[in-house]
């Protein structure tokens, strides 16, 4: 039977969600250790892969399990006792046939968060500090908006040659003592929004401005392509 689990995970633990020849601290690797214990043996299939250090709250993963595990409260109790303290398996449902979590998707929900304070050694794993202006930052943000060529605002070595995608909503907001961006969109390529938080940030810092960030946008010219810290990068929520 197919289901669909959703996970959260601390990404300061990992190497990345794929599996890597050059690495075992993978999240994949763990899930699937975790399964093979539990007599489970298919392939996973996850909504995205998440770079090195970077978090989720509510990733999404489908594989298929044998019938004998139907007491999915009973499976999510096993699969805890083996994934925390940096994994945890948050809900287990069933689905139809065929489901794939990424193929499936509606949409994702990034959030990337940082703060102006002091830093605190409990918060760095997670948190980018870093000075900014909220005002240019609450200006700028949304310019991402909309359905545009991404090709200036990825990684290079990704196999994507299709570079369109469109972004929902993008703004920035501060609660607490913390400031947050929020990207919602069809999909993300590769480091996209670790490098659109960069370029943000340096438009904070008065380093580049909106103009800047329209003729990088539009595929004019290339102004920056520096990436923040993936420490402060949260996948936040996958919608179908």
């Amino acid at each position: 039977m197919r289901v669909k689990i959703t996970i959260s995970y601390d990404g300061s633990f990992f190497e990345g969600f794929q599996i890597q020849k050059r690495t075992a601290k993978t999240v994949a690797g763990k899930l699937y250790s975790a399964f093979l214990s539990l007599n489970i043996n298919s392939k996973i299939e996850a909504s995205g892969r998440t770079d090195a250090k970077v978090h989720a709250l509510n990733q999404v993963i489908s594989l298929d399990i044998p019938s004998f595990w139907s007491d999915f409260d009973k499976l999510k109790t096993f699969l805890n006792r083996k994934l925390l303290p940096h994994i945890y398996v948050k809900k287990i449902e069933r689905v139809k046939d065929g489901f794939h979590p990424r193929y499936d998707a509606k949409s994702r929900v990034y959030r990337y968060i940082i703060s102006k304070k002091e830093p605190c050694v409990f918060l760095t794993s997670y948190v980018t500090f870093v000075n900014y202006d909220a005002k240019l930052l609450k200006d700028a943000a949304p310019l991402f908006e909309g359905r545009h060529d991404f090709e200036y605002f990825k990684k290079s070595g990704s196999d994507t040659k299709n570079f369109v995608r469109e972004i929902y909503k993008a703004f920035f907001y501060e609660y607490k003592n913390f400031g947050i961006f929020y990207f919602e969109a069809n999909g993300f390529l590769r480091s996209q929004v670790r490098m659109m938080v960069d370029f943000l940030l340096k438009i904070s810092q008065k380093k580049l401005n909106r103009d800047d960030l329209l003729k990088q946008l539009s595929k004019k010219e290339i102004l920056s392509t520096s990436l923040a810290p993936p420490n402060g990068l949260y996948l936040a929520k996958v919608k179908y």
